[in-house]
């Protein structure tokens, strides 16, 4: 009886599983250069000609155009660690890769793949607890050790020449929006201006919001200033259903004219009764309100988006109101400067001086726009990096030593796992070496010696040491201040595993000839799983050339 349509493909078995290992196995071969200090850029090229020049592995794989559903799950790996973390996305995709890579030999010794999942699930879970003990304290008074995470995130992503500087701004801004509610993020904003050099950058402890004054005959500065936010528009307001008015004589029209101009005097004398030297605006504001507003001398901005408005009352302390009359005195935020100024070629408006500000911006500056996009990456994996830090408290060393020591202690740990789980341990621990062996490949040095040396090391019990990819030696990396969080390295194993293990438990791949995304047989293309099987198969066998083509 024949089941699927004669469009369809079907690969079972063993080839199922070669064909989707060695997907798997080319995306973490592509990022695998990227990896460490010494790791090089990728340049990605769309059809339209735009490049984007990168050695951030999240960023790689998105852009790639990766169409095989079993190497898309490698790249959810790097996307969840990104999520989670903020740095580390090569290395989870590079362990995915080898964890695959040693499976594929246990499978054609004859080791079931069930049992190969069973074991490296045993070997994460045993992986997790090693480093829990291994980790060292840190706290927030702890500057220097942040300041040496920010650093480890972004070196040899283009933002070396300036790290030193860069990892203190990181830093700063990073604990100027923590509060008793945890750390967003979100009130991090980053302003990427093209001139200068990357020493350039700076933090401003309040907002800079990219737009200019409404009318240029207000003021360019205002010191000591009382903000109000309105989320409206300082115009007439309008009907809610379509009116028409009949005018007979010119006096009619002229009484119709001089109430709409009543109505905008009154909004303004409203704003400065109550106090308002500036004034952000989300929607449009009126000619003859702008006019107003100038004879006054208030600052006016218009169309200012909901996020520079939920920043500026974050960091001004304003409320922001949707109706100008329910704006009242207390309502208002304050700010030492709001001025206009000229970064950059553009002017934007800068609201600095803020008490205790919760919400910060990090201006960053550059050559070129490829520099400035890549130290932006740099940047926001150094920000996710100090945020994991100060939320968990713990950190490790970097260079290596982690994966040196979880392969050495594994191995001791594959003694006592029975039945054949524990050719799975073992080879889950040769797996996590790739890391320190890429490492050295990727800075010049010979692999299996900086591999021996490093295990020579952790067996005299020194946990710390990794490879300096620098000088080739092995050294202190905790001293070195080379190190971090812990969340790194778990969500890294964790994902890496899960991704592998479900790669493996497949065996049997059943594409679709229609690949418009629906069941065979089904038109309504809602949410069949066939189809889209068939839409990741299509790519299959551009995977070998996209390995060839990184």
């Amino acid at each position: 009886m024949i089941v699927l349509s004669e469009d369809s493909q079907r690969t079972s078995g063993k080839d199922a599983q070669e064909m989707n290992i060695t997907a798997g196995k080319a995306v973490a071969e592509s990022v695998r250069t990227t990896l460490g200090p010494k790791g090089m850029d990728k340049m990605l090229v769309d059809s339209s000609g735009g490049v984007v020049v990168t050695n951030d592995g999240v960023t790689i794989l998105k852009e790639m155009d990766i169409d095989h559903p079993a190497a898309n799950m490698i790249v959810e790996v790097s996307e969840t660690q990104e999520e989670e973390v903020g740095d580390g996305t090569t290395t989870a995709v590079v362990v995915g890769g080898e964890l695959l890579d040693q499976a594929e030999e246990l499978v054609e010794s004859d080791v079931h793949p069930t049992t190969i999942a069973q074991g490296y699930r045993q070997a994460a879970e045993k992986a997790k607890e090693i480093l829990d003990e291994e980790a060292i304290e840190v706290t927030a008074d702890d500057y220097d050790t942040l300041t040496k995470i920010a650093e480890t995130a972004m070196t040899g992503k283009g933002a070396e020449t300036a790290k030193d500087t860069l990892a203190e701004l990181v830093v700063d801004a990073v604990l100027a929006v923590r509060d008793d509610n945890g750390i967003d993020t979100d009130n991090v904003s980053v302003e990427k201006v093209v001139g200068g050099s990357i020493e350039n950058s700076e933090l401003i402890e309040g907002v800079i919001v990219d737009k200019e004054r409404v009318n240029e005959n207000m003021p360019y500065a205002v010191e000591d200033a009382d903000v109000a936010l309105f989320d409206g528009a300082i115009e007439v307001k309008e009907t809610e259903i379509d009116t028409e008015v009949n005018v007979t004589d010119p006096d009619q029209l002229q009484q119709f004219m001089e109430q709409e101009e009543e109505q905008l005097r009154e909004m303004v004398d409203h704003l400065v009764d109550v106090g308002a030297d500036v004034v952000f605006v989300g929607d449009g504001i009126d000619d003859i309100a702008q006019h107003y507003l100038a004879q006054h001398g208030i600052l006016a901005v218009r169309r200012a988006k909901n996020d520079d408005l939920k920043a500026l009352a974050r960091s001004t302390g304003a409320t922001t109101v949707s109706a100008l009359e329910d704006i009242e005195e207390e309502d208002l935020g304050f700010a030492g400067s709001v001025a206009q100024k000229d970064i950059g070629g553009d002017e934007r408006i800068f609201v600095e001086d803020v008490e205790e500000a919760r919400s910060v911006t990090l201006v960053l500056r550059g050559g070129t726009d490829h520099v400035v996009d890549e130290l932006e990456r740099a940047i926001d994996d150094s920000i996710g990096v100090v945020r994991t830090t100060l939320v968990d408290g713990q950190v490790l060393p970097g260079g290596g030593a982690p994966e040196t020591e979880l392969a050495l202690q594994l191995r001791q740990f594959a003694d006592s796992v029975g039945g054949r789980e524990q050719l799975a341990v073992e080879a889950f621990a040769d797996a996590l070496e790739v890391i320190p062996r890429t490492l050295a490949e990727n800075a010049g040095l010979d692999p299996i010696d900086s591999l021996v040396d490093l295990r020579a090391s952790h067996d005299g019990g020194e946990f710390t040491t990794g490879l300096d990819a620098y000088t080739g030696d092995i050294i202190d990396m905790q001293e070195d201040g080379v190190v971090e969080p812990l969340r790194v390295k778990t969500q890294a194993v964790e994902s890496a595993t899960e991704a592998a293990t479900m790669i493996l438990r497949i065996d049997d791949v059943i594409a679709a000839g229609d690949l418009a995304g629906g069941q065979v047989g089904d038109d309504d293309g809602d949410d069949g799983p066939a189809g889209g099987m068939g839409g990741g198969m299509g790519g299959m066998g551009g995977m070998g050339g996209m390995g060839g083509a990184m």
